[in-house]
């Protein structure tokens, strides 16, 4: 695997945790998005490939996720969490002036993506969105519902075919396994509405990815997100059989070499 390495800055709520996957002279700069309740040491195959493919990788855990500081999944309006991604899309561009930059997220990752690619869209050369929550999400006005949100952790079988995903998912410790927090609920429902308000992302090349067969995230509910933002430059690829972590599915090398001839076509 390629090498990494971290570092912290002051984020909008407190020291956040980004690790780096160098490259000496990269082709493009890739900033990986993580999804709710995981952090971005599970991207380590996919940086790997991304460097290996003449990439830069930056991934930041974000706030209450994985390293960075904060109650643990606590976010109360994701607008912090585009603003910090973009802190470190700038400590990207001073380590490699001139290079394209490429953001890649998936699930909650993809939502902040989304919108990320919104406010900043006009800076970046692609964009990749991985099973991403967007649209209609079921879970989140079924939990708000409740006056006491139930204990409903992911269920680790639902996120790859290659149950040792869920395996390593289920023992990791810096993996949230308790409930939803109420407040992050909230905006997520906040943000949702916010992406499909604002608009297509114009001429960005974007390309979407997903798994037929994933529950936690269904295609029949992003979809429609992906239909009021996409712009003129749209490809998708949906993978038969696949759960919701395409990017550790049994046909993962499948999907990054989709996202990297992509890349290819993009930059």
């Amino acid at each position: 695997m390629a090498e990494s390495r971290e570092h912290t800055f002051t984020g909008t709520k407190g020291l956040n945790t980004v690790r780096e996957w160098p490259h000496d002279r990269p082709r493009y700069v890739a900033v990986l998005i993580h999804g709710y309740g995981e952090h971005i040491g599970r991207y380590e195959y996919v940086a790997d490939r991304l460097v290996r493919h003449g990439a830069a990788v930056y991934g930041l855990d974000h706030m209450g996720h994985g390293r960075s500081a904060g109650d643990r999944v606590l976010v109360a309006d994701f607008e912090d969490v585009v603003t910090d991604v973009h802190a470190v899309e700038e400590r990207a561009r001073a380590d490699h002036p001139g290079v394209p930059v490429v953001v890649i997220g998936h699930s909650m990752g993809g939502m902040i993506a989304a919108r990320y690619a919104q406010r900043y869209g006009d800076g970046l050369a692609a964009l990749v969105l991985s099973g991403p929550v967007i649209g209609a999400w079921e879970i989140v006005p079924t939990l708000l519902a409740y006056e006491e949100l139930p204990d409903a952790p992911v269920d680790p079988a639902t996120l790859s075919r290659d149950l040792s995903v869920g395996d390593a998912y289920a023992a990791d410790p810096l993996v949230w396994h308790g409930p939803f927090k109420r407040a992050t609920l909230e905006a997520f429902a906040t943000t949702l509405a916010a992406i499909a308000k604002s608009g297509s992302l114009g001429p960005l090349p974007t390309l979407w990815v997903h798994g037929a067969d994933d529950e936690l995230v269904p295609l029949s509910g992003s979809r429609p997100g992906i239909e009021a933002i996409k712009g003129a430059d749209l490809a998708e690829r949906i993978y038969e059989g696949a759960r919701h972590e395409v990017f550790n599915e049994t046909n993962k090398d499948e999907v990054l070499d989709d996202v990297t001839n992509f890349v290819d076509r993009a930059i």
